[in-house]
């Protein structure tokens, strides 16, 4: 079953007119924020109005809070394949820093135990910000809580049989794994097999070609159109290559999954701007 993507008109309506210059635009002044907070300086770090009001996330992945916090824990183990990966994807199922930094590595090898801390929490999961739904294994339905705990650690092994089987490429390995898994929204598969890539990209490289998600499919059209391109790919390998032109300054160069999530950014940034995006519930900022 398809699903309708619920972002698909956000931008209906909307001129933009450069969607390039947009883009970049939009990456220097998102990040400038970040350096401005980081550094210490007062709120709202921006002029603009739409980032002092709205949550972005950083421009650089390994910047974010849970990002940060799925370094610290899976680091150890960036030699030991298997362990790597159920440390990847129990941290994507569970997408919360302050839940994965009350951990160790040592928690995924007994998930009774695991099972047990999870559930004293208050809250174990970031459930705001994207979906993850029930999986299978074979013919075996798992919830959320023990797929993190059971499934990855039972399954860890053949796992990795699956990724080391789709030539270095995430979305061939997105979709092997989900095979298994028989998920609506593969979202968090892709999240915890392009993470392998900040410690072995023997396995999955940084530069490899990534799926184009919900969100970021709007603002990758408008893109492909403007550049005329055959594909969102296409466009990713483009914008890596016009980053030396436009934002040569930056602090490393873009990888594929860089221009995906990005696009995502500038379409909630541009929703905001085309009024079909408000800046109410989980989308406002706080900044106390």
């Amino acid at each position: 079953m398809v699903l309708e993507n619920p972002y698909a008109h956000s931008l209906d309506g909307l001129e933009i007119e450069d969607p390039v210059q947009s883009f970049f635009d939009y990456c220097k002044k998102r990040e400038a924020v970040r350096v401005k907070r980081e550094s210490g300086e007062a709120y709202p770090w921006s002029d603009d109005p739409i980032l002092q009001k709205g949550r972005f996330l950083n421009v650089f992945r390994e910047d974010d809070k849970v990002s940060k916090s799925i370094i610290k824990f899976a680091e150890p183990v960036k030699e030991d394949l298997p362990l790597l990966i159920q440390a990847l994807f129990f941290s994507r199922w569970c997408n919360r820093d302050l839940t994965i930094d009350q951990l160790t590595i040592n928690d995924l090898g007994n998930p009774v135990t695991l099972k047990e801390k999870l559930l004293d929490l208050e809250q174990w999961e970031n459930y705001t910000a994207y979906p993850v739904e029930n999986s299978y294994w074979n013919e075996k339905l798992f919830s959320r809580i023990d797929a993190a705990t059971y499934k990855f650690y039972e399954k860890k092994e053949e796992l990795v049989e699956i990724v080391l089987n789709s030539n270095r490429d995430v979305i061939t390995a997105t979709n092997n794994v989900n095979k298994q898994f028989r998920m609506n929204n593969d979202f968090p598969i892709f999240m915890a097999l392009i993470d392998i890539a900040w410690f072995r990209e023997d396995v999955i490289p940084m530069t490899t070609d990534v799926p184009t998600g919900i969100g970021a499919e709007p603002y990758l059209d408008r893109l492909q159109n403007f550049l005329n391109l055959n594909s969102h790919q296409d466009v990713g390998l483009k914008m890596i290559e016009l980053q030396k032109e436009y934002w040569p300054e930056a602090k490393r160069e873009f990888y594929p999954i860089d221009i995906e999530y990005q696009s995502c950014e500038c379409r909630k940034y541009f929703s905001y701007v085309n009024g079909t995006k408000k800046f109410e519930g989980k989308n406002l900022f706080q900044s106390n």
